[in-house]
C-alpha cells in the first residue's frame, strides 16, 4: 500500500494536467451526438472487497438510467475482473479488453498501450467516460466518472480556435497524449484504492479468523471439560457403589 500511495502522488499531475487543460479550454461533449466510449479500470486480482463490483455497478446504473446509452456505446475493460462481470450482460457492447493487468504496479506504458489500442480500433466516439475508483483514504474510495473528449470535441472548442498555431496534427497528438495521461492517472488511483481495500479486507479476515479460533477453542475446552467431568462422576459413582 505504501508504494501504491507514493506512486499515486507522482501520477496525479498527469491526470490533473489533462483535466485542467479541458477546463481552461472549455472543452465539452458535442450535443446531439450519442456514440459513447466507456473505459472501465479494474485488475486481474481479487480479495479486495467491492473494488471491481463497484465499477460494474456504476456501468449498470448508467445503462439502466439511459437505454439510448446502452444502444450507442462501447465498453473497454482494463482487467479480467471487470471483463468477467460485464461480459455476461453486455457482450455486444464490448470493444476491447485487457487482461494480465494488476499483478505489477501500472506504468505509463500500460496506459499508452490501452490508448493506442483505442485509437487503432477505429471507433470514433463522440464522448467518453473513464470509470475508476478514486483513492480517498485507507478505508474509503469513490467510484468516479472522468469525462474523456474526442478530437472533434477539442477542435470545436471556441477557446482552442483562438490559437492559430494549433493545427489538426498538434491537436490530435495532444488528444492521444491526454487520453493516455488520464488512463494512467485512473490506473494509479484504482491501484492505490485496490491495495488499501485489500489490506483492509485481509485485516478484517484475520480479525474474524482470530475470533473464530477463540470461539472454537472455547467450545473445544468446554466439551473436553464436560467429558472429563462425566468420567469423574462415573468413577466416583462406581467407587461409592462398592
Amino acid at each position: 500500500y505504501a508504494r501504491a500511495d507514493r506512486d499515486l502522488k507522482q501520477a496525479r499531475p498527469y491526470g490533473e494536467g489533462a483535466k485542467t487543460f479541458y477546463e481552461a479550454a472549455g472543452v465539452k461533449a458535442e450535443e446531439g451526438k450519442d456514440k459513447t466510449l466507456i473505459i472501465c479500470i479494474s485488475s486481474d486480482r481479487g480479495l479486495c472487497g467491492a473494488i471491481h463490483s463497484s465499477v460494474a455497478k456504476r456501468v449498470k446504473t448508467l445503462f439502466a438510467e439511459n437505454q439510448q446509452l446502452l444502444d450507442h456505446s462501447k465498453i473497454i475493460c482494463v482487467g479480467d475482473k471487470i471483463r468477467g462481470i460485464l461480459h455476461r450482460t453486455y457482450a455486444k457492447n464490448m470493444l476491447l479488453s485487457f487482461t494480465d493487468y494488476g499483478k505489477k504496479p501500472p506504468v505509463f506504458e500500460d496506459a499508452v498501450t490501452v490508448a493506442r489500442a483505442i485509437v487503432e480500433s477505429g471507433y470514433e466516439f463522440d464522448k467518453g467516460i473513464l470509470l475508476f475508483n478514486r483513492f480517498k483514504s485507507v478505508v474509503s474510495y469513490a467510484t468516479t466518472e472522468q469525462p474523456v473528449f474526442s478530437l472533434e470535441s477539442i477542435t470545436a472548442s471556441e477557446k482552442i480556435s483562438l490559437y492559430d498555431s494549433l493545427d489538426a496534427e498538434v491537436l490530435q497528438s495532444y488528444q492521444e497524449y491526454s487520453l493516455a495521461s488520464l488512463i494512467y492517472y485512473a490506473m494509479k488511483e484504482n491501484a492505490c484504492s485496490e491495495q488499501s481495500s485489500r489490506m483492509t479486507a485481509m485485516d478484517s479476515a484475520t480479525k474474524n479468523a482470530g475470533e473464530m479460533i477463540d470461539k472454537l477453542t472455547m467450545t473445544f475446552n468446554r466439551t473436553r471439560q464436560a467429558v472429563i467431568t462425566k468420567e469423574l462422576i462415573e468413577i466416583i459413582s462406581g467407587a461409592a457403589a462398592l
